[in-house]
């Protein structure tokens, strides 16, 4: 039987489906255009981040970094 030629992985650009090498510059994206295309979806908020947080820590540090009032026992009593 003759040897099977290794095949060089191929994947698709994120953003516009060219085929992208494993070994090219911009992988996984074919160009630095398409990944400043990306970037930029990420920034206008396109894409999100689905599950919820559940660690307590982490929902203390982000409400902290926005600001907001958390939800305290207050002296006024």
């Amino acid at each position: 039987m003759p040897a099977k030629k290794k095949s060089a992985k191929l994947l698709r650009c994120p953003t516009c489906g060219m085929l992208v090498r494993l070994n090219d510059e911009d992988y996984p994206f074919c160009s630095d255009r398409c990944r400043k295309i990306d970037l930029g979806k990420w920034a206008m908020g396109v894409y999100k981040i689905s599950s919820p947080i559940l660690d307590p820590e982490v929902l203390e540090d982000l409400g902290e970094l926005g600001g907001g009032r958390r939800d305290r026992d207050s002296d006024d009593d």
